[in-house]
């Protein structure tokens, strides 16, 4: 499945649901459970989504749904697989879905632990940069020079957002890739891909928040497609930690003033700032070039 017309009509996630209008983690997930299909089990942690699932009988999923503890996610989605195949079950996914306060920051030590032992899980970050469920407050996933509720202007983050996909690199899992919902084909390809391997499998999706980015409930998609061109959020997949191959590459990148101008988050950032992002922004892109390489 690598063209969008030919994503199964099957819906596992109902309309009229609780996310905010333009959500685009919203919409990842749509397409994604088009791809699992019936055999899958969501674990949910603590994040947007713990709400867009919704209480029974008011519940959006036509899946199963497992709630934990915020620390938890990765702990309870490989208790749950090796649960269901002491039962004899190999069949069902189990599918862990956390935001990036979640991953980042609650849940790394589980996630860190469940990658070491292999566990054979999908987990998928859904990231959209600060903690939005909650009041929009700022996350280790925050870029630098972004503001918000606990970083107001002029007292934006002064750190850089943390590497999490570095992080799992280093765990040399079978099988990770970076995702957004402005490549559908891209998306679905890579999460096909995943349903045939076994082992820790790892998801990071970029997901603009409209009202904490700041930018319009019909711009998430221009947005997604802008940290792709700017070289911001590249799209890659990477084998055992070793290989990695890029699934997308610009012709040229587009300057990061174009991403980050129309977001009010960024709007205390001077020229120079912005030339500071743009540096690191290269090096990441020139360092990722080079490992495609390889």
């Amino acid at each position: 499945m690598t063209k969008i017309n030919q994503v199964p009509r099957e819906e596992y996630l109902f309309s009229g649901h609780t996310a905010c209008p333009g959500c685009s983690a919203a919409l990842s997930v749509r397409h994604l459970t088009k791809v699992l299909g019936k055999d899958t089990v969501f674990v949910i942690t603590a994040c947007c989504f713990s709400i867009i699932a919704g209480p029974i009988p008011l519940r959006s999923f036509d899946l199963n749904v497992y709630h934990c503890p915020f620390p938890s996610a990765a702990a309870t989605g490989s208790g749950l697989k090796r649960g269901l195949q002491a039962m004899g079950d190999d069949k069902t996914q189990v599918v862990v879905l956390a935001g990036d306060g979640g991953t980042f920051d609650i849940g790394l030590q589980g996630l860190s632990g469940a990658a070491e032992r292999n566990e054979n899980i999908i987990y998928i970050c859904y990231d959209n940069e600060a903690y939005m469920n909650t009041g929009m407050q700022r996350s280790s996933a925050s870029p630098y020079g972004s503001g918000s509720n606990t970083t107001p202007s002029p007292k934006v983050k002064e750190n850089p957002k943390k590497d999490i996909m570095k992080i799992i690199e280093a765990h040399r899992i079978p099988y990770a890739a970076t995702a957004t919902v402005a490549h559908p084909a891209d998306l679905l390809a890579k999460f096909n891909k995943a349903k045939t391997i076994k082992g820790f499998r790892f998801f990071h999706l970029l997901c603009p928040c409209p009202p904490g980015w700041g930018i319009e409930s019909d711009e998430t998609i221009v947005f997604s497609r802008l940290a792709v061109e700017t070289g911001v959020f590249p799209l890659y997949e990477m084998i055992k930690g070793e290989q990695i191959n890029l699934t997308y590459e610009p012709e040229s990148l587009r300057p990061l003033k174009d991403y980050i101008d129309r977001q009010r988050r960024f709007a205390a950032l001077s020229d120079e700032e912005i030339a500071v992002m743009q540096k690191e922004v290269d090096k990441n892109w020139q360092a990722l070039l080079e490992k495609n390489k390889t």
